[in-house]
This record gives structure tokens, C-alpha cells and sequence, in this order.
């Protein structure tokens, strides 16, 4: 899939490895729909992208929003790639120290969001792309999702991200199937510790630890990188139903 000339809509797109991944595709010569609920940060971003994005104000569990958002994306053109980088993470045991479960009201929130709102925008993105005359080599659209380490190297008080990233590589290959007949190729990247806002809250001993976990190289992801591999899945037409770990061989210690 060639991104010049393409459309790209990419939820969680007004920061951290969201707004990397627009900045890039927008670089290669793809306009971008920024899907997020962070208002200021994605006006902020489009505006600094000069015409080439818009901003959509959509929550990824809300059908109708994400709908909308694709409509709007439509408005720029045909939409080839859908990238889903919304998420949310809370630390919480099993039982804690007390012996009290596991919020589950906590638990639904987060699968709601990192899974069923993967879920959300990928049906309604396949079916925009369905729509979409085919490329000379049959295919019609490329649509990347976020999981994580934590889906195979699950930490201490992640039983509910990690649940939730592992439901997101377990959908690859289905997705991948379903949406053959389409020419819709659909692949997961498994990111390691990167640089985002959320860490950046941090103390800087706090990241030297993390980092310090990462066999090669001995740092945190840079975003950038991240926008890299989404970059070259659209590039590279035989690339399907594979889920890649981004993580510099970060094997997640239990805590």
C-alpha cells in the first residue's frame, strides 16, 4: 500500500505513539484523520500539519463517534489505513494485600477501551475500506492495532491491560482471515517501553530503571520509532496477520 495520496486515521492520534505514527504517515505523503478525546492536543497538531490532518473528537468505544470520524476522514480522500493506538492502562492485583478482589467495574473499563475499542474502529474501518477500489495487486486497506509486551509478559498488577493486549493479538490472525476477500491486511505491533506522556511523568531513576530492563539498546522507545514500523507494514504488501514486538528484547520481569 503506497501512503502518497492515501488516507490514514489513527485513534489516540494527539499524542504519544499516536501522534508519531500521524507525523510519519503524513511525512510519506498520506493525509491523516486524528482520532482522539483530547481536544486541545489534537486542534494542535493538526493546525501544526498545515492542511494534511484533520481532528475528530471520538471516544473508540462510542460506535456512532467513530462513524463520524470515518466520515470525516472520507471527506479527505479514500481511506487506505486505519492505526489504533487508544488505550489505557491501571496497575491493580488480582486480590491485594487485604484479600479484596480486583475492581470489576476497573477490569471492564480497560478491556472496554483497549479491546472493544480496537474492535469498534477496526469493523468500521474494514467496512470503509471494503468500499474502496482496489489497488493493481487487489489490496484495499492496511489496518494496524496496538497490543503490548504486557499481552505475553504480563507484570504483577497487569492482569487487566494485559488481558486486553492479549485479546488484541489474539484478533490479528481472524481479522486477518475475515478480511481477506476485502484485500484488507491486518497486522499488530507489541510495543515495549517507549517514551510517551505517561511515562514522562515519571522521576528520572523511575526510567533509568525501566530502561535499564531493555537488552539492546539500554533506553526507552522513542514514539518515532513506533511510527516507523506502522510506515513500513503499509509498505510492505505481504506482511499479514503477524503480531511484532517493538521492545529491543525486553523480556517483562514479574515486577
Amino acid at each position: 500500500m503506497k501512503l502518497d495520496g492515501a488516507v490514514v486515521l489513527v485513534t489516540g492520534g494527539a499524542s504519544g505513539l499516536g501522534a508519531a505514527t500521524v507525523r510519519r504517515l503524513v511525512a510519506g505523503g498520506a493525509r491523516a484523520c486524528i482520532v482522539d478525546r483530547d481536544e486541545t492536543r489534537g486542534q494542535a497538531l493538526a493546525a501544526e500539519l498545515d492542511g494534511r490532518a484533520v481532528f475528530a473528537k471520538a471516544d473508540v468505544t462510542d460506535p456512532a463517534q467513530i462513524e463520524a470520524a470515518i466520515a470525516q476522514a472520507a471527506d479527505l480522500g479514500p481511506l487506505r489505513v486505519a492505526v489504533s493506538c487508544a488505550g489505557v492502562g491501571w496497575a491493580s492485583r488480582t486480590l491485594d494485600k487485604t484479600g479484596k478482589p480486583h475492581d470489576l467495574g476497573l477490569f471492564q473499563t480497560v478491556v472496554g477501551i483497549n479491546l472493544i475499542g480496537t474492535f469498534n474502529v477496526l469493523r468500521l474501518a474494514a467496512s470503509a475500506m471494503s468500499k474502496q477500489e482496489p489497488s493493481d495487486t487487489g489490496e484495499r486497506g492496511v489496518i494496524v492495532n496496538t497490543a503490548s509486551v504486557a499481552a505475553f509478559d504480563g507484570q504483577i498488577g497487569q492482569i487487566a491491560y494485559a488481558a486486553s493486549k492479549a485479546g488484541v493479538v489474539g484478533m490479528t490472525l481472524p481479522a486477518a482471515r475475515d478480511l481477506a476477500p476485502a484485500g484488507i491486511r491486518v497486522v499488530t505491533i507489541a510495543p515495549g517501553i517507549f517514551d510517551t506522556p505517561m511515562l514522562g511523568a515519571l522521576p528520572e531513576d523511575k526510567r533509568a530503571a525501566l530502561a535499564a530492563d531493555v537488552v539492546f539498546p539500554k533506553r526507552l522507545g522513542d514514539p518515532a520509532e513506533y511510527g516507523e514500523m506502522v510506515a513500513a507494514i503499509v509498505g510492505n504488501g505481504y506482511l499479514n496477520a503477524e503480531t511484532i514486538r517493538l521492545d529491543g528484547a525486553l523480556r517483562m520481569p514479574p515486577k
